[in-house]
């Protein structure tokens, strides 16, 4: 039987939470137009009665407890907008206990406790959507849920961190330092006042865990991952990338094994050819490269955050959830977790760049050459630049094909050389034939 008239309740009123209402509101002839049904706003949870919003609602709608929201029997699909793993999973839990639908733009409340809050909606005949979890207003989870769901993916990579992408583009732009953007980054909002979940790379690792599952249907917690992030990255290092036809990019690489079907989720600064669609996305635009069996390359590009590409990805959610409702589907299809082995690290090959800081004497590079060839690490090219160090100079090489295993070990022997002075600076070299 269908419902005339959808009821969405929405936890969190925050900047994410207002666009939602405010376009739904503004937009709801067509909306309702276009899926057969009255969309009403029923109520909302914020923390803070009193606060000013932009959006205007009775104070009849407004309640301090995201519970009242979650489980009132009126409402049909419950947005969660408050962030956190806590509090978010809780009422997620208890919306789905109940039968409900939920949405949600929460990437770590997924990457955390993804596997539970499927095992809820299947048991109790929820269902749970989450397109804005992953790269804001760029709709890839319909893409890998239904548009490529005739591909098996070889391999994703992409630019998922706007506030990452803005600041290298900015850096390599005016060649101003790390330290410097970041202020600027933060005076327009561009990044938070802790900006450590984005520029060290985990914002882009818990999105990498869902399209993870999306792709393979295997969950892989971040403590699995290479996590790296980008605040060792210097003009040098940009300089370097320029005069060699490379951009660095922030990038989640997942890869798959056809042989053996082994699985490797890795997130860190990249040099990528510019020839590449993804080295010229640039600014807090977000990117993402899909390789499938089938369909071969596909790249989406667009804003990966804000209030009003992350509201259209839930109002997309919305909608989806409005005609399951209607059709009276009694599961969302999903993929099959299958647990896939993860690869070991000797089998995740490619090249290297590395830049150190070393004392200027005689035999220095000597003594760099012989720790790496000792580890099968073979260095195919050397440049050595002036340092602002006094009685020292940067070297920066590049390997031939290598593996993650023999550069980690190299690089744990080179830091116990005396003549390399602080920590030595690695950025993966892209290979990313199709």
């Amino acid at each position: 039987m269908s419902i005339s008239t959808i009821n969405i309740g929405i936890c969190g009123l925050g900047t994410v939470g207002q666009g939602v209402w405010k376009h739904i509101e503004s937009n709801r002839a067509s909306l309702e137009s276009r899926l057969g049904v009255t969309l009403n706003l029923a109520r909302a949870s914020v923390r803070d009665l009193k606060k000013k919003r932009t959006v205007r609602l009775a104070a009849s709608k407004l309640t301090d407890d995201p519970f009242d929201v979650a489980t009132d029997p009126d409402i049909h699909i419950v947005c969660e907008l408050i962030g956190g793993t806590t509090l978010a999973r809780d009422l997620t839990l208890a919306a789905l206990a109940m039968g409900k639908t939920v949405v949600s733009a929460n990437k770590a409340l997924l990457c955390k406790h993804g596997p539970e809050i499927f095992a809820a909606a299947r048991r109790h005949g929820g269902h749970f959507f989450f397109e804005a979890s992953v790269a804001g207003g760029i709709p890839i989870i319909k893409a890998l849920r239904e548009g490529l769901v005739a591909n098996r993916f070889k391999l994703i990579y992409g630019i998922l961190n706007g506030t990452c992408n803005y600041i290298l583009t900015r850096m390599d732009r005016e060649g101003l330092s790390y330290p410097t953007i970041l202020a600027e980054a933060k005076a327009l909002g561009y990044a938070e006042a802790d900006e450590s979940l984005d520029v060290e790379g985990w914002d882009t690792a818990h999105k990498a865990s869902i399209l993870a599952f999306l792709a393979h249907g295997t969950w892989v917690p971040t403590e699995k991952m290479l996590v790296e992030g980008i605040t060792q990255i210097t003009q040098a290092d940009l300089a370097f990338a320029r005069e060699n036809g490379f951009a660095i990019k922030l990038l989640a690489v997942i890869s798959r094994e056809a042989d053996t079907g082994e699985v490797f989720v890795r997130v860190h600064p990249t040099l990528i050819p510019k020839t590449k669609v993804l080295a010229n996305v640039n600014e807090v635009y977000n990117g993402i490269s899909v390789t499938g069996d089938v369909v071969g390359e596909t790249v989406y590009i667009g804003r990966g955050a804000g209030q009003d590409p992350t509201a259209s990805a839930v109002i997309s959610d919305i909608a989806d959830a409005v005609i399951l409702l209607n059709r009276g589907n009694s599961h969302l299809p999903e993929p099959v977790e299958t647990k896939a082995p993860l690869t070991p690290l000797q089998s995740i090959t490619g090249r290297y760049y590395l830049r150190l800081e070393v004392q200027d004497a005689p035999g220095v590079l000597a003594k760099i050459a012989g720790a790496t060839a000792n580890l099968d690490v073979s260095i195919a090219s050397v440049l050595q630049r002036a340092s602002e160090t006094p009685g020292a100079a940067s070297l920066i090489l590049t390997t031939h094909k290598s593996n993650e295993k023999a550069i980690r070990a190299t690089i744990a022997r080179l830091k116990r050389l005396k003549s390399v002075l602080g920590e030595p600076v690695l950025i993966r070299i892209a290979d990313f034939a199709a």
